[in-house]
């Protein structure tokens, strides 16, 4: 026996505005049947579990034990861009110069994320 992961869930004040941010991050859509005001808002992912976000009352207070690391699919240099732009702040600069390492950034409720390298920054670094 097993268990299957059904979803990753983020606490948050504000659900639906903090989904909305993922879902440009993502590129994928919000729950049909979601909108503003919702205390709980899903993501739906292609694959895997849906990012769940759950409106608490008390603002985020210390470091995420669990956080999501993600695989863009341009350069990871333009996706760290992109996600900036998009309301991310960065808080820790893990990229080396030889290309390896990674971006930690946090949405804009302060959850921390990684941005790692692309598959093509990958193939390019060991080419």
């Amino acid at each position: 026996m097993v268990s299957v992961v059904q979803n990753v869930a983020i606490d948050c004040t504000d659900a639906y505005e903090l989904a909305r941010f993922w879902t440009e991050v993502t590129g994928c859509p919000l729950h049909p049947q979601d909108g503003p005001g919702d205390r709980e808002v899903q993501v739906k992912l292609p694959e895997g579990p849906l990012l769940y976000f759950n409106q608490v009352p008390e603002p985020k207070t210390i470091k995420n034990r669990i956080h999501l690391c993600l695989r863009p699919t341009t350069s990871r240099e333009e996706e760290v861009e992109r996600l900036l732009k998009l309301g991310a702040t960065l808080v820790a600069d893990r990229r080396k110069p030889d290309g390896a390492g990674w971006a930690v950034l946090t949405d804009p409720e302060g959850n921390e994320f990684c941005v790692l390298r692309s598959e093509s920054d990958r193939t390019a670094a060991s080419s």
